[in-house]
């Protein structure tokens, strides 16, 4: 599968969706109304702005997971949780101190199976606040769909959205520290933490990935920083 490859689109259309919004340019209505808004336009990028905005749901219009979609692309995921990561080993003494071995750093087979964690978290935090009812599982379907012609990834995006919301089964998919640390980034970035939901899924991802405390308070350090 080349989650990479779609997974690298859905954030680069970040910037794309946020600058349509900031000049009032998105097409369609706001509210509730707003899944069809953004799926108008022509190109991978319009299509991909399309999708993420099913993903997000109303919280494209929410400050955090607005400004956070300004980072536009899988690589710089990759560099903040390299910054994260090494902030963290360097404030702890017992701290593993090798090179962090995030997704900007790794060759194409290791990122692609970093790509399909991000990915899986994305999909599961968009799910945090229940918004995402059996009607706009079809729509963010079909819309991936268009990105993509890769069947065997349409058949695991399609399970992935169907599943039921599970911190503990996303979280299986991180097999490297690095990962869980990308994966609970990615979270951060997606999730309105001020949504009592959302926060107790990101907490209950925490958990389950098993970040020390550490790690999770300078991935979240970086993020408010990042976006200040």
């Amino acid at each position: 599968m080349d989650t990479r490859g779609l997974l690298d689109q859905l954030l680069k259309s970040g910037q794309d969706l946020l600058q349509q919004k900031a000049t009032g340019k998105s097409g369609g209505k706001s509210g509730n109304g707003n899944l069809g808004s953004l799926l108008t336009g022509a190109g991978g990028g319009a299509l991909a702005a399309g999708a993420l905005g099913l993903l997000l749901g109303n919280k494209s219009a929410r400050k955090m997971g607005g400004k956070a979609l300004t980072y536009g692309g899988l690589a710089a995921l990759g560099v903040l949780a390299y910054k994260a990561y090494g902030n963290w080993q360097a404030q702890q003494a017992a701290a593993p101190q090798g090179e962090p071995q995030t997704l900007d750093r790794l060759p194409a087979p290791q990122a692609e199976l970093h790509s399909q964690a991000i990915l899986k978290a994305l999909v599961a935090a968009a799910k945090a606040d229940g918004h995402v009812d059996a009607r706009e599982r079809q729509l963010i379907e079909d819309e991936l769909a268009k990105l993509t012609q890769d069947a065997e990834l349409r058949r695991w995006l399609d399970a992935e959205l169907n599943k039921p919301l599970d911190p503990a089964e996303v979280a299986r998919a991180a097999t490297t520290p690095e990962m869980a640390a990308e994966m609970y980034l990615a979270s951060v970035l997606m999730v309105d933490e001020e949504h009592f939901m959302e926060r107790a899924y990101l907490e209950e991802l925490g958990r389950q990935l098993k970040l020390d405390p550490g790690l999770k308070a300078e991935l979240e350090r970086q993020v408010r920083q990042e976006l200040a």
